[in-house]
């Protein structure tokens, strides 16, 4: 079984990243094969508006850049983790471009009627904010929520940590970590 952790912090050890870190750890104590995509580092343009509606011979978006190893995780995982902080309100530009991109298996699966991303799955998300406002984490979920039903993911789990701003803070906070693991725990027994 493979768990697929997507972190969509900027912040390399950050916060949201330790926490994934932790989550994976999980997975990977209980038998899983892990992977992990830190989205800074990949080469993914914004989307265009003519992919809104062409797709490619596979139902994946026409612009060739980096989401397509993205895609490839994704259809092969068995259970994935998407990792974001709370910017401006909701997820980073990063995860939000990411989720955005695959607008193209919306397509494919809700006007072309091709279901692109079979493998059903379990997903959990994973957000970390400065801030203690709740609607800022809602904002988000339900976006994530929104990806999880294209890609045939039943949603398992979150964990919301308000409060972290400086980098590696959330190390001061065992309770959080300790959710963080048992969170990963959690996205493995459902999906066995």
């Amino acid at each position: 079984m493979k768990i697929l952790g997507i972190n969509g912090s900027p912040r390399r050890g950050g916060n949201t990243d330790i926490l994934l870190d932790k989550a994976l750890k999980a997975a990977g104590d209980s038998g899983w094969e892990t992977d992990k995509i830190i989205l800074n580092l990949l080469n993914i343009s914004a989307p265009q508006e003519d992919e809104y509606y062409t797709v490619n011979k596979d139902g994946l978006s026409p612009i060739e850049d980096d989401m397509h190893i993205i895609y490839k995780k994704v259809k092969d995982c068995d259970a994935i983790i998407i990792a974001s902080p709370i910017f401006f309100g909701s997820l980073s530009a990063q995860a939000k471009i990411m989720i955005d991109r695959f607008q193209c298996a919306w397509v494919s699966k809700n006007i072309l009627k091709k279901d692109v991303f079979k493998k059903k799955k379990s997903g959990a998300f994973i957000c970390t904010s400065a801030a203690r406002r709740k609607d800022f984490f809602q904002n988000a979920k339900a976006i994530v929520r929104n990806l999880f039903q294209v890609i045939n993911t039943t949603y398992t789990g979150e964990l919301f940590c308000p409060g972290l701003d400086k980098k590696g803070e959330v190390k001061k906070y065992p309770e959080f970590l300790e959710s963080a693991y048992s969170l990963g725990q959690k996205i493995t027994r459902k999906t066995d």
